[in-house]
């Protein structure tokens, strides 16, 4: 298994329409392209004082998967123009991470 992570900031106030715009619209775009390997996308938000970082991991199955998300440069990241509209600043390019171990609390 693979992780992508990847990480944007904005405005307090654009915090949480940013929010919404994944919630309502990006993440269940990217899950409706049904891409084979695709596990999961998890969202994460902290404020940092004039900033709010948001940060998604993405769970894909192997790097053919990722493939299928980003294209052939699969380290670029993939931030559609309205995400782009209210997001101060972001990760030009993703991060990723064969998942060597995992456990579960029982």
């Amino acid at each position: 298994m693979i992780s992508r992570i990847w990480r944007g900031w904005t405005t307090p106030q654009n915090a949480d329409a940013y929010e919404a715009l994944l919630r309502e619209e990006i993440f269940p775009g990217i899950v409706g392209r049904k891409i084979s390997g695709f596990i999961r996308i998890e969202l994460g938000r902290t404020d940092a004082g004039d900033e709010v970082e948001f940060v998604t991991i993405m769970w894909f199955e192997s790097l053919a998967a990722i493939e299928a998300f980003a294209g052939a440069d699969y380290a670029t990241a993939v931030v559609p123009p309205k995400a782009r509209a209210v997001l101060k600043r972001f990760d030009a390019r993703s991060q990723h991470y064969d998942v060597r171990d995992s456990r579960e609390a029982i």
